[in-house]
């Protein structure tokens, strides 16, 4: 099965707008990660994102989870029309390769290695 979910991006009121979400959807967090949990030997990278959200999940429905970032200090540039992207997941490797573009057809999608 392929689900869909949606990864905002904030200029530094991510843990502001997801307690409002948290709110509206009465669920709980599955994971809340922060720019002072990354390990030491890259600290120097997020010195000035300390309190900040590196990531934070919260389920809205049993197939859908909201997912949030504070990056853009972190990148130097303001949100703007990029201010979200899709995490597109699927049950097992050959179902994934079967929707992974093919060679020439990218088109601005962003794809991992499994």
């Amino acid at each position: 099965m392929i689900t869909v979910n949606p990864y905002l991006y904030f200029n530094g009121n991510c843990e502001e707008a997801f307690d409002f979400y948290k709110s509206v959807f009465k669920s709980e967090f599955n994971f809340i990660g922060r720019y002072k949990d990354v390990p030491q030997n890259n600290r120097g990278l997020f010195t000035d994102q300390d309190h900040k959200i590196m990531h934070i999940s919260l389920p809205i429905s049993s197939k859908t989870t909201l997912m949030g970032a504070d990056n853009t200090a972190l990148f130097n540039q303001p949100v703007s029309t990029s201010n979200f992207s899709l995490s597109i997941n699927t049950d097992n490797k050959d179902e994934a390769d079967k929707k992974k573009p093919r060679n020439g057809e990218n088109r601005g999608l962003q794809t991992n290695q499994l």
